[in-house]
Order: C-alpha cells, then structure tokens, then sequence
C-alpha cells in the first residue's frame, strides 16, 4: 500500500474515503470474512456516525483517508464494531495497523488542543502545516511527540528482562524508558537501565524505531553490553528482572511490538541448540 501524508485534502472528488474513526480509543472496523476492514465510504454518515472532528490524513493508495472521533458512547452500525488496537495488528496487517496508530495519535492531538494552553483561546487550524494555532497569542500547538528508547542489554549469551509493576502477570520485556529534556538518547539508555535495574552498560547501538500511539510515544531501539553492576530492582517501575538464556525465556510481548524484535534478534543470535 502507498500511503502519501498531507495536512489539507485539495481534491473535491466524492470518491470513497478510508476511515480510521475512534470511539473511547478503539478503532471501527467493520467484520467481513472473519477479520477486520478499516471502513472506505464517502462519509462516516452512511454508517449512521456522526464525528465529534476530524482530521485529513493523505492518501493510501490514492484515496483519501482521514481520522475522526466519535462519541464515546457511539454505537457501531450493524457489520461493524469498535475494537481496541493493539488486537488488531494480526488483522490490519503492519502497513494499515501503523497507519491506524498515526491517526489515534492525530485524533488524541486534535481532541486535547481545542483550546490555547497558554492564555484559553479556541484554537484554529493552520492552513500551512499540520498545527493549531491561537488567534490570540499565535502559539502554535504540533501533535505531541514523546521520544522513549527501548533496549536490549546482552551480557554473553543472556538478555536482559524486567518485569514491570503494569505488566499482565508472568510477562517480561526489555528495558524502557522516556527521554527527559536536555538528555540524549544514550544518556537516557544509561540512566534508565541504571534506574531500573542498577546495571551499567556499554556500546550502545542503534537498532531501530517505532511509532507507539499509546498515547504518542515514539520508540528508539538500541542494543547494549553488560558493562558492570548487579540487578537491583527499582521497586516502582520494575518488580522482578534476571538474566535470560534463549532457550529459557519467560512470557515476551508479542510480535506488534519493538521490544518483541529486539528480543528476536537476540533469539537468533544465540539459536537454541537441538535435543541431543
């Protein structure tokens, strides 16, 4: 699929539009064939919705496609229903899930910057870039965006897991964290492993990236060595965390997520050697 941003839709075409419209953060889809479809209609109308706002996306695959919040007790029209998204990724499939997160993100911005944050004012659009602007005072408001890095720390043929205090039981993941201002994305990676689990690391490495809408994270992936230290966990953020052989890991998140790719790519580095 090709998707092209824009902030200003300048066709007037009626065509068929692709809807990612939200309900209380879950996204309408409508059931065919046993998974899930984003909605393409001319209008949230025909499916008997009426949108609180919306917003202009771009075009995927040369249609429009836009966001749009609806009321949070709005019913879904007969063949749909409102879903939450973290369970849709095997069902949208990467390049719409990722796209459906783009625009929770812009509907959460949208619905939060009504109004000016510095003197009160109802904001408006601005008809140059994607932003809310205060007829007032012109500050301009952009979506928000909360950079966060997310780590794997290898000593030899282990991994570095944690378990935090908000995780469903018998879960374990990489080491997180967001960045604080005036810090770099490898300050932040050695003070969060050091906050959290009271160990040091080394040759940090850029691993990749992810956007994260939930809220509005965006995710940076490094890789680490042990350098020194021993566990001792936070107690607030973190309740448990070990060392892990690949053979033996305990319950990770699943494959919608960056921190399932970096403990992947540790997995295939160290392949589980076969019964004997």
């Amino acid at each position: 699929m090709n998707f092209i941003p824009s902030y200003q839709n300048t066709s007037e075409s009626n065509e068929p539009a692709w809807w990612f419209a939200f309900s209380d953060y879950k996204l309408l889809v409508e059931l065919k064939g046993g998974g899930a479809r984003i909605p393409c209609v001319r209008d949230l109308s025909s499916l008997s919705l009426t949108p609180l706002r919306k917003e202009f996306l771009g075009l995927l695959d040369g249609r429009p496609c836009y966001s749009a919040e609806c009321r949070p007790d709005a019913l879904p029209p007969e063949g749909t229903a409102f879903r939450g998204l973290r369970g849709l990724f095997s069902e949208l499939g990467d390049e719409l899930f990722t796209l459906a997160g783009r625009a929770l993100q812009i509907v959460n911005w949208d619905r939060t910057h009504q109004f000016c944050g510095q003197c009160g004012t109802p904001t408006t659009d601005k008809t140059d870039e994607r932003a809310k602007v205060c007829p007032k005072c012109s500050l301009a408001s952009f979506p928000r965006m909360s950079p966060a890095i997310i780590v794997a720390v290898q000593k030899g043929d282990q991994i570095l897991l944690a378990r935090s205090s908000r995780f469903p039981d018998g879960l374990y993941s990489v080491i997180a964290g967001f960045v604080e201002p005036g810090e770099t994305l490898e300050q932040c990676v050695r003070r969060e492993v050091k906050e959290e689990v009271g160990v040091e690391v080394k040759n940090i490495r850029y691993f990749g990236s992810q956007p994260w809408p939930f809220p509005n994270s965006l995710m940076v992936g490094f890789t680490a060595g042990y350098a020194g230290g021993e566990i001792r966990i936070d107690q607030k953020e973190i309740v448990d965390a070990g060392w892990f052989k690949a053979e033996k890991l305990p319950k990770i998140p699943d494959k919608i997520s960056i921190a399932r790719r970096l403990i992947d790519w540790f997995a295939a580095k160290h392949p589980v050697p076969p019964l004997s």
